[in-house]
């Protein structure tokens, strides 16, 4: 991938990943943070499960589900799986000649994962059953997938002239699935006490800044998720918090800029940025 994509000036970054850093909530974060800054840096990451501490009970076991994982993790608004074949059929087109091709899933039914049937490709570990797998992961978190045949010259330049392939849609846009995950699945470990400033400043797309937290409440670690609450008590949303409870007692009612020396160390210069939270108005 490096010699292919040196050629065209662009760096790639390898990423190995295990089942554990797409389900434990801190390294998650670690991970999607290092997707996002390599991508900041325009290299291109190369994602692999890493074999060499995976085990067979603890390991995603085929690349579709590992990619569905990845790009909801990444807030991907597509997933492009290339495979032998050029998309989903109402039964495996080569056991059955009346097999027709289906376009478009509006979502994905028992109907559909009934489609799948059961054969792997000898091409990987996974077949169309995985690849239905996949696109219920990404399409539940607002990211559309497509399903098109990788044995032919540029893909992705075929997909995007209207070339045949299967479309998975999502029903909601990546950032409104991970509000909705952020609203109504997760549990609240502590309490985030704003000022009006604070307040006033999110109800207008801010994300919360240290100098608006007056108060602290629960015990809590990075990335768990906390209430916001205004100066009357009142509930203002909930958000997935940047520092852990102990730091941000030291940081609150502080400015960004106090933050490295407080700490002794740099950190994220919201306490909540405005993509980890949901107001109750949205």
């Amino acid at each position: 991938w490096s010699e292919i994509l040196g050629h065209e000036d662009i760096t790639a970054g390898q990423v190995l990943l295990t089942l554990g850093d797409t389900e434990e909530r801190r390294r998650y974060l670690n991970a999607r943070n290092t997707l996002a800054r390599l991508l900041e840096y325009r290299a291109v990451p190369v994602i692999n499960e890493n074999d060499t501490v995976a085990t067979s009970e603890i390991r995603y076991g085929d690349n579709d589900r590992l990619a569905a994982r990845v790009a909801t993790m990444a807030s991907a608004d597509l997933l492009i799986l290339l495979s032998d074949i050029d998309g989903l059929y109402t039964a495996p087109p080569a056991q059955n000649p009346d097999a027709q091709h289906i376009p478009v899933v509006p979502r994905i039914t028992g109907e559909i994962e009934g489609m799948a049937g059961a054969a792997g490709s000898e091409l990987s570990r996974g077949g169309m059953r995985t690849k239905i797998e996949a696109g219920k992961i990404a399409t539940a978190a607002g990211t559309h997938m497509v399903i098109a045949s990788g044995h032919l010259k540029n893909p992705l330049k075929r997909i995007a002239e209207g070339g045949r392939c299967t479309w998975f849609l999502a029903g909601a846009t990546p950032a409104r699935a991970r509000k909705a995950w952020i609203a109504g699945t997760l549990e609240a470990r502590g309490v985030l006490h704003l000022d009006q400033g604070a307040v006033t400043a999110l109800r207008r797309g801010a994300s919360l800044l240290p100098a608006g937290v007056v108060r602290v409440d629960g015990t809590f670690e990075r990335g768990d998720a906390v209430l916001l609450r205004g100066p009357d008590g009142s509930e203002i949303g909930r958000g997935l918090v940047a520092f852990d409870n102990a730091h941000a007692e030291r940081i609150r009612g502080r400015s960004t800029a106090e933050i490295e020396t407080i700490l002794g160390l740099p950190g994220r210069a919201e306490m909540v940025h405005r993509d980890d939270m949901a107001l109750g108005a949205e």
